[in-house]
């Protein structure tokens, strides 16, 4: 099935710290022991019940309660007179705007049929346009686009704030596509059959009402779908558990179910996936069965009944070839014998993994191991070959593996620039191409097409550059972390930078769910912070997928320490080499790095000065009741079992603000339509902040969602804001 799905790269604009300087202090003499009696909103009874009696602000969880929005207001009023009112904010917005709705950007492009489709905002379409081409056009420097739907005008005409987020096309043709159009942002979105032949939607065609769906083409009259059936078919998390088969002219209720899961499986829903040769044809037809964040069975079709595939719970499944699973598990596979490292590619025959295998060989084959400081990021499986992109000590490396049966997996490695990021976009497996960017934090990105067969790498398009990045250089250092783990950063500075301690610097980290941060071209902040003097540091910290499985495993749960260890290691080593000292060092985290952020803050507010804290997660005792939560207790832990509690209260930032400790003044921002990070956290934060005295800001916006992609021209805002407060913090 081809799938064109919109993803917003998590936005990173950050800082360094730097100590050992003239005025500099040591960390350790500076540091707060703070004890649980000096913070009032620590729970005496960390159960569930005991942790809503010692919260004051429940109230802010309702999203449009009455309280809550009264809240919003107050503190969005103090929030932009004092970030939009300062005079750098209207040059940084117009700086960010003309970044963000710039035509000379490369389109991202998709494989639509026998040609490209690409979904396109400016500041004319800031809700945007999905059009298509033809690849030579695409390539040639006079790209005509055909328009197939206007979001701008479809908004316009049914008063709605749609937001497209991905459609979904039936291979081989492509012509039959379900488009997927969010209210105002929201992940959980409306689904419309769409005709490319008749650029209209189609009469009696596929609808599903607004939901969190897991959707899937079968045939050109059938779809696999998990979704809300009705009261009692969603997990505690909001998802789904069952998949029923849609045919055409069928209401949900009437579907056939093929499979059902339980109302207590954790992870983001059941889901069925269709696999297809270069051809079209379905190979195999795979449900995958979440019990936790990173847990799940693997279960295959076969004849309309659903069977169990022996493949481990904590694995990636990339694609089908030859009759073979193309994975790669995350945790070590013994078979037969034989066992397979975490984190290693392999292909193994499907009816090897099915109940009572009746083949000659079940072993699996290993396609590609990567080393101890080697990471898959993406794979492309096509009929007889897979390209592989990995990062080799967090920068970017492809190659190329061609399938010999008994011969093995003979290897091609693929010429791409030193020091960048490497990434595989949409593939088309019938014409055997697959999309492949490459950049820097000072080096645009460049789009180019590899041929599989020849291994031809054709450039398409060479991004121009959107600040002077001729005064910066890009430097990775590591720091060592309190139990002795190498922990690397990136540090972009000025060429001719004194090591004074004087440098404003952010400091990005993420740290979770096995996400990697290879270095990245980000225009924005090139143009608002770099050009104005600034560093910026990107630490990989772990928790993050960087070098591999082990890496992420290792601040899982009750080891989740390591991770803001490793992130105020890399703050200690940036002020230990005179780039940066607390009084300049500033942190940036949205979402997961909301944690990092937040308990950064209430750990060691003695390192930093400055923190933007976005769409956060922070009240961790209670985040399983906060929709999406309850998906992430692999990830965190359950804090409804005593002992995990413990361990998330040792950390968590809400329960452990205190009115005796000088914190910096933060900047906690989120948005009222994100339904995947309940707005609640940020909202409450910033309550018991102002309750217990402490100066910060909180600006919360009404549209967007979590990805903030629902406009550019307000997400150039946001930008503004953003770097308004870090000047403020740290350059003045």
């Amino acid at each position: 099935m081809k799938r064109l799905i919109l993803s917003v790269a998590v936005p990173a604009l950050m800082l360094s710290a730097c100590a050992g300087m003239p005025g500099a202090q040591d960390p350790a003499e500076t540091s707060v022991p703070v004890s649980e009696a000096s913070m009032p909103g620590f729970p005496a009874d960390l159960s569930p019940e005991g942790v809503a009696a010692a919260d004051d602000h429940l109230a802010l969880e309702q999203v449009d309660g009455a309280e809550a929005m009264a809240f919003v207001a107050r503190s969005n009023e103090r929030a932009l007179a004092t970030l939009e009112g300062d005079p750098r904010y209207e040059p940084f917005r117009q700086q960010a705007e003309a970044i963000l709705t710039a035509t000379d950007r490369i389109p991202a492009p998709s494989f639509l049929g026998d040609g490209i489709g690409n979904f396109w905002q400016d500041a004319t379409n800031p809700k945007g346009i999905w059009r298509r081409t033809t690849l030579e056009s695409y390539a040639s420097g006079d790209t005509q686009w055909e328009t197939l739907l206007d979001i701008d005008a479809l908004a316009r005409a049914e008063g709605r704030d749609w937001v497209f987020k991905g459609a979904s096309c039936l291979p081989p043709a492509e012509t039959r596509c379900l488009v997927n159009l969010s209210d105002g942002g929201k992940d959980a979105v409306v689904v419309r059959e769409f005709d490319l032949t008749t650029k209209a939607f189609v009469d009696g065609g596929f609808v599903l009402p607004e939901g969190k769906h897991r959707i899937s083409w079968l045939d050109a009259d059938t779809l696999l779908v998990a979704t809300d059936f009705g009261p009692g078919t969603l997990t505690e998390s909001g998802y789904p558990y069952i998949v029923k088969s849609l045919k055409r002219g069928q209401t949900l209720a009437q579907a056939t179910e093929v499979y059902r899961g339980e109302a207590g499986d954790g992870g983001y829903g059941v889901s069925a996936s269709v696999f297809r040769d270069g051809e079209g044809a379905v190979q195999a037809v795979l449900i995958n069965r979440p019990l936790d964040t990173f847990s799940a069975q693997t279960w295959e079709l076969v004849d309309g009944e659903a069977v169990r595939l022996d493949i481990p719970e904590r694995v990636a499944i990339y694609g089908v070839q030859a009759g073979s699973l193309i994975l790669s598990p995350d945790e070590a596979w013994t078979r037969y014998g034989l066992t397979y490292a975490p984190g290693s590619l392999l292909a193994i025959c499907i009816p090897c993994v099915r109940p009572d295998p009746q083949v000659i060989s079940n072993q699996a084959t290993q396609i590609f191991e990567p080393t101890d400081r080697q990471s898959i990021s993406s794979v492309a499986v096509f009929d007889n070959r897979v390209v592989v992109a990995y990062n080799d000590n967090v920068v970017g490396r492809v190659a190329t593996f061609r399938n010999r049966g008994e011969f093995g997996w003979p290897r091609t490695d693929v010429a791409v620039p030193d020091n960048q990021a490497v990434s595989l976009g949409d593939s088309s497996r019938g014409s055997g191409r697959v999309f492949l960017s490459t950049q820097g934090f000072l080096t645009p990105p460049t789009l180019s097409l590899f041929g599989v067969e020849g291994g031809t790498l054709t450039q398409l398009r060479s991004a121009p550059p959107k600040f002077n990045a001729s005064t910066h250089v890009v430097r990775q250092y590591e720091a060592t972390s309190t139990d002795g783990t190498k922990i690397p950063y990136f540090v972009v500075m000025p060429r001719d930078l004194a090591l004074d301690g004087t440098a404003p610097t952010i400091l990005f980290g993420y740290g979770g769910f096995q996400i990697s941060f290879p270095p990245a071209y980000k225009p924005e902040m090139g143009k608002l912070w770099l050009e104005n003097g600034g560093v910026f540091v990107q630490a990989n910290i772990r928790g993050g997928g960087e070098f591999g499985p082990g890496w992420h495993q290792a601040a899982l749960n009750e080891n989740r320490q390591r991770a803001f260890d490793d992130f105020a290691a890399v703050a200690e080593d940036l002020i230990a080499r005179g780039i940066t000292s607390p009084r300049h060092l500033g942190i940036y985290g949205r979402s997961n790095g909301g944690v990092l952020t937040s308990v950064s803050i209430t750990q060691h507010p003695e390192l930093f000065n400055a923190a933007v804290i976005e769409s956060p997660l922070i009240d961790m005792l209670r985040y399983h009741e906060l929709p999406a939560g309850a998906s992430w207790i692999g990830e965190y832990g359950d804090p409804r079992i005593p002992e995990e509690a413990a361990w998330i209260a040792d950390y968590s930032a809400y329960q452990r603000l205190s009115p005796d400790v000088d914190y910096p003044r933060v900047y906690i921002t989120t948005n009222t339509r994100d339904d995947r990070v309940h707005p609640g956290h940020a909202r409450k934060f910033a309550a018991r902040l102002e309750a217990q005295g402490h100066d910060h800001l909180y600006f919360e916006d009404t549209a967007g969602g979590h990805s903030n992609d629902a406009d550019p021209v307000a997400n150039a805002r946001r930008w503004a804001r953003h770097y308004v407060y870090l000047a403020q913090q740290l350059m003045d």
